[in-house]
């Protein structure tokens, strides 16, 4: 990769404040590097999205983004150029070990990573930390959580986006993830970089159909899992806070790492 990495910033959606809001922060935050902002708005699914970004992408890093998304650590840009020197694909929060089609399905201690979330006309501001087992940066990942993704762009084009199976806007990111660790890239999940999603996920019915189609795609990779052994619910530690600089000061090793212990921790100790 060059010295000073072009990045390609694809991102899907249908609302023009949404996305000039998420235009601006990464234009802040990539100020000091050559970089792109490519924007889909007529999706037929964020599979087939992606695939048309990638094709338009003339960057070195791609990053695969929501639209509700704040990064608020200004070291961004340099940290994912750094990592991905060495690593192939990157998240936020992951596993190192999927079983089901959720990628929180294992539960601990195979959780990594940690998000915020704040949602409209909600004051607060939540910390959901699911593992801090390495910092600044947990490796041997599986699948991650695609809300933000950063993928160099041999891997985005070697792995690419299944369109087919995925053609809604469920468990695109999870098979893409999945795919590119089976594939033999590299993925990790950054734990130092803040950054707040305003959504917390939908898993209603729609997700349940993809989930099957992803299941039936990997089921020998996945190989037989007991229900009783799949957790329902993301298992993380969180805190609420009031304002964004109170949230930045808990974002520390330290305390994220207690959390994780605690998480841990054998019941009754």
């Amino acid at each position: 990769m060059n010295a000073s990495p072009r990045f390609s910033v694809i991102v899907c959606s249908i609302e023009a404040l949404k996305f000039a809001r998420i235009c601006e922060c990464y234009t802040h935050l990539l100020s000091g590097y050559p970089h792109e902002i490519i924007g889909i708005h007529d999706a037929a699914s964020l599979a087939e999205a992606y695939n048309r970004g990638i094709a338009q992408a003339t960057g070195d890093i791609l990053i695969f983004s929501h639209d509700d998304i704040l990064i608020l650590d200004p070291g961004f840009p340099d940290k994912l150029a750094q990592r991905l020197e060495h690593l192939d694909l990157l998240g936020f929060v992951g596993t190192d070990k999927l079983i089901t089609a959720t990628w929180f399905g294992a539960g601990q201690p195979h959780l990594h990573g940690v998000v915020a979330h704040g949602k409209p006309g909600n004051p607060h501001l939540s910390l959901n930390v699911y593992g801090v087992h390495d910092w600044p940066v947990a490796r041997n990942i599986q699948a991650i959580d695609g809300f933000c993704m950063a993928a160099t762009r041999a891997a985005a084009l070697a792995v690419g986006f299944d369109a087919a199976s995925f053609d809604g806007f469920h468990l695109y990111d999870l098979d893409f993830s999945y795919c590119a660790y089976l594939a033999g890239y590299r993925l990790g999940v950054c734990c130092d970089i803040p950054i707040i999603h305003e959504s917390a996920g939908n898993f209603g019915y729609q997700h349940l159909q993809y989930a099957e189609r992803f299941v039936l795609k990997h089921l020998e990779q996945l190989g037989h899992t007991a229900p009783e052994a799949i957790k329902g619910e993301s298992p993380g530690r969180g805190a609420l806070f009031r304002e964004h600089q109170a949230l930045l000061q808990a974002w520390q090793p330290d305390l994220l790492r207690r959390a994780t212990l605690a998480m841990n921790r054998p019941a009754g100790l």
